[in-house]
């Protein structure tokens, strides 16, 4: 496949980097990043220096290593301003902030942050990086808001290995729902609007999650599995149950079908039911919320999940279960930018060039984003534009 991008910076690139006050110390790194992100827009099949340099006229692999590694440059800054560029162009401000974790393959002992670990993209225990990202997602939008990489014990413990991957010295060891309120908390920072925060159950079981979702007085709907333990009651003597014990004692009637999204076969749904009623706390006190129950409606495999969520007593079903559902956004960002963008083929070793990587990423991502969102309103379309994330009830 002979891949061969232009020797020009593409024009809608140029006036979407020209709005972003990068500080380079010395006068090619703009270009670098131009070439970088360019060679991340293009179709080679494998993304890194080595190939990029070869597909991109105008520079080097040792030239686009050395951006990635030893130039001097704020890549979080330039992410904060990303952030706030998108946010302004293509956010509607009634979205959500969705929390996941994804794994990257990786051979050796010798990049930053490697283990042998679960990861869910590899579906089991194996040799590879898990990073924690935050997305926003509304009927306007998908995008990245941040990534952050996730330090396992025994490397955050360990000074050898953390100087020869240049590990800054107040990163600590963090779980990552601790990793996911850190993002949390620089989102906030930086306006992103929102109007719940969504995880799987991964993040909804911890504790300290939940706990800090509610000392930052966030509305959220995350999941939890089926040993969830709730009660019926306030009082703290009262018993509590298993979460799908709790819901199995519910006569069928009160379970309602809820679809939320239009997929390629059509419209999404399943049965749900949600219940007011209290989980305890570490502390031993109870907390009030929504445990919500979703199970497949007739002719489909049997299936069913569980979720904790803290809006008012006012929610609906359909509310509920409509942003339940959101949390498939931070999938296909997660699939997009690895199968499309080569998020997961960086080679170096480096903690900088991991995440200086991972926000040219989030670069290259909103400028397709940027690009589309453009297109789409210049171009007349027929009918009123519907939300799609607008869930409604239908029929048994």
């Amino acid at each position: 496949m002979d891949i061969h991008a232009s020797p020009d910076e593409l024009p809608e690139l140029k006036e979407f980097l020209g709005t972003f006050q990068v500080h380079f110390r010395r006068p090619e790194g703009r270009q670098a990043l131009e070439r970088y992100t360019t060679g991340l827009l293009t179709e080679l099949p494998n993304k890194n220096c080595d190939t990029m340099a070869e597909a991109v006229p105008g520079t080097s692999a040792q030239r686009l290593q050395e951006f990635l590694t030893n130039m001097q440059w704020d890549e979080h800054d330039l992410n904060r301003q990303r952030v706030q560029k998108i946010m302004t162009e293509a956010t509607l401000g009634d979205g959500v902030l969705v929390f996941d974790d994804t794994g990257f393959a990786k051979q050796g002992k010798a990049s930053a942050g490697v283990a042998r670990q679960y990861s869910g993209t590899l579906g089991k225990v194996g040799n590879c990086q898990i990073a924690v990202t935050c997305c926003y997602t509304d009927s306007h939008a998908t995008w990245p808001v941040a990534v952050r990489l996730y330090l396992p014990k025994a490397w955050a413990e360990d000074p050898d290995r953390r100087g020869k991957t240049r590990v800054p010295d107040e990163v600590t060891f963090q779980t990552k729902p601790e990793i996911a309120l850190t993002l949390l908390d620089q989102a906030r920072a930086w306006g992103v609007p929102h109007r719940c925060v969504v995880a799987d159950a991964d993040y909804g079981d911890n504790p300290h999650f939940l706990a800090g979702l509610e000392a930052r007085s966030e509305r959220y709907v995350v999941g939890v599995r089926a040993d969830f333990r709730v009660s019926g009651q306030r009082k703290a003597t009262s018993p509590a149950a298993r979460a799908d014990r709790f819901l199995q004692a519910l006569p069928r009637w009160q379970w309602r079908t809820i679809r939320w999204r239009q997929g390629t076969k059509g419209w999404l749904r399943k049965k749900f039911v949600a219940v007011r009623c209290w989980r305890t706390t570490r502390g031993g006190q109870r907390q009030v919320g929504w445990l919500l129950g979703e199970r497949t409606t007739r002719g489909q495999p049997e299936e069913r999940k569980y979720y904790w969520a803290n809006p008012p007593a006012s929610a609906t079903l359909e509310e509920l279960a409509g942003y339940a559902h959101r949390r498939y956004a931070v999938e296909q960002f997660h699939e997009e930018a690895k199968g499309e963008l080569g998020w997961d083929q960086y080679q170096g070793r480096l903690w900088s060039g991991f995440h200086r990587h991972a926000v040219t990423v989030m670069l290259a991502y909103s400028f397709l984003v940027w690009l589309e969102l453009r297109q789409r309103y210049h171009r007349p379309r027929r009918g009123r534009r519907r939300d799609p994330f607008s869930p409604s009830a239908g029929s048994a």
